[in-house]
C-alpha cells in the first residue's frame, strides 16, 4: 500500500507542522516465527496495522524508548538484539509545507514475557508469521522493516524469529 505524500493535518495535533523532525522507534518482535503487529488506535494512521512504537522522551537512549512503547502500548517485555532500520516520514500539506517529519528507528527484538493486550494507542494486536499479512493495510514499507528485522534477529543466532523454508517455526517459546 502506497500513502500520498500530500495530507491534510490536523492543526490540533502538536505533531503538525514540527519545527524540526521528531524521533521516533518501533519494535519487531519475534516470537514462535511470528512478529507482533499492532493496529493503530489513534491518529495518525488510525486503524492501520504497523509496529508498536511512538517517540522519543528527552533523555530517553532510542533503545529504551523502543521497550518503554512496546510494553505501554502491548503489555509485552522484549529484548533488543539490534537496529533493523531507519525510516523517514515526511508529508506535505496541500501547500507543500512539511505537516510532518518522523525519524523512525525501527528494532528488532525477541518477545521475554507478557501476552499482548488491545490498549487504546493498539485497538487490536496480532503475532503474524512474516509474509502472511492476510491483506491487512500496513504502514508504508513495514514488511521491508520486518524482513531486514527478521534477518537481525536470525543473524544474532535466536531461532525465535523467522521460520524455517518449511513453514514450521524454528522455536518454542
Amino acid at each position: 500500500m502506497t500513502w500520498p505524500d500530500r495530507i491534510e493535518p490536523d492543526p490540533d495535533d502538536p505533531r503538525s507542522y514540527p519545527a524540526a523532525p521528531m524521533l521516533a522507534v518501533s519494535t519487531a518482535v519475534f516470537r514462535n516465527g511470528r512478529v507482533l503487529l499492532a493496529r493503530r488506535g489513534r491518529a495518525p494512521r488510525a486503524g492501520i496495522w504497523s509496529l508498536p512504537g511512538g517517540l522519543v522522551e528527552p533523555g530517553e537512549r532510542l533503545a529504551e524508548a523502543a521497550l518503554r512503547e512496546l510494553l505501554e502500548e502491548t503489555g509485552v517485555e522484549a529484548r533488543i538484539v539490534g537496529p533493523a532500520a531507519t525510516v523517514e516520514v515526511i508529508r506535505r500539506d496541500a501547500t507543500g509545507r512539511v505537516a510532518r517529519h518522523f525519524v523512525v528507528v525501527s528494532f528488532a527484538a525477541t518477545w521475554l514475557q507478557g501476552e499482548p493486550r488491545a490498549t487504546p494507542e493498539a485497538s487490536e494486536i496480532a503475532w503474524v508469521v512474516p509474509g502472511a499479512y492476510g491483506g491487512r493495510a500496513m504502514t508504508e514499507g513495514l514488511e521491508d522493516v520486518i524482513a531486514r528485522a527478521a534477518a537481525v534477529v536470525a543473524a544474532a543466532g535466536s531461532a525465535a524469529c523467522c521460520p524455517d523454508p518449511r513453514g514450521e517455526s524454528t522455536a518454542e517459546t
